[in-house]
């Protein structure tokens, strides 16, 4: 089941075409990595998927992109109402000027609950599944900046999940932290396809190849090829997908 569609999809800023009328769908609780060399569009892209583009100035978009079938560019989806829906995790942590409890309770605060046992409930199970529970249960009134940064891009999925999103967006998670870090943020994302539908960013050909289940090339806008994973390092269809895997350009 695809749970987005994205059906001739181009965006522009100002007059500038920065993706050209892409389509695809994205399946239900699957990784789907997105390469190509910088300024290619795979992050105006991602960030097209919960319209965090919409903060840029002359930022257009024809077509459309359907989540469970709906529009999201539509007047009927409120982007606070998707960005729920759709989370996301940026390149660089950026925890919350608070504690580690409310970093994680923001989002639920913010939809107006109160309950004590509640958000407890929640912000366990959320770092739990962030894999960052053991790490901090005794510590949850202190500063999140305490964490270290592969302990911080977690609190960041934490509070990610703990609104409750179908999908979730990474750009980039792992660019900023340490080979240990990152390996635990590649576990961590294996472990959250079960229930998840996940789309990265990456630069680094290795991660796209032992995280996801199937990878788009992008290349100057242009969604030059998607496919199964193995398929896309080994033998692409498309010669310069081939070009870029092999390092012949990007």
């Amino acid at each position: 089941m695809e749970r987005l569609s994205i059906r001739n999809f181009s965006a522009y800023y100002g007059e500038t075409q920065a993706l050209k009328s892409v389509s695809m769908e994205i399946p239900d609780r699957q990784v789907l990595a997105l390469i190509g060399p910088s300024g290619c569009g795979k992050t105006t892209f991602l960030r097209s998927l919960n319209r965090m583009n919409d903060f840029v100035k002359d930022f257009s978009v024809e077509g459309q992109v359907l989540l469970d079938g709906q529009d999201i560019y539509s007047p009927e989806m409120h982007p606070v109402i998707l960005r729920r829906r759709v989370g996301m995790v940026f390149q660089k942590p950026n925890p919350f000027t608070k504690s580690i409890f409310e970093n994680v309770a923001y989002g639920l605060r913010i939809q107006g609950i109160r309950a004590k046992s509640v958000l407890k409930d929640v912000v366990e199970k959320s770092l739990q599944a962030a894999a960052l529970w053991d790490e901090v249960k005794d510590r949850l009134d202190d500063s999140a900046f305490a964490l270290s940064g592969g302990q911080q891009q977690r609190l960041c999925i934490a509070r990610a999940l703990a609104v409750e999103p179908e999908v979730i967006l990474l750009d980039e998670p792992a660019s900023a932290l340490d080979p240990i870090s990152t390996a635990r943020i590649e576990e961590l994302i294996q472990e959250l396809k079960i229930r998840y539908t996940i789309v990265i960013v990456t630069h680094n050909m290795q991660q796209a190849a032992r995280v996801s289940d199937q990878t788009v090339f992008f290349l100057n806008g242009e969604m030059v090829e998607m496919g199964v994973t193995s398929k896309i390092f080994t033998t692409p269809s498309e010669s310069r997908t081939e070009d870029y895997i092999t390092g012949r350009f990007g």
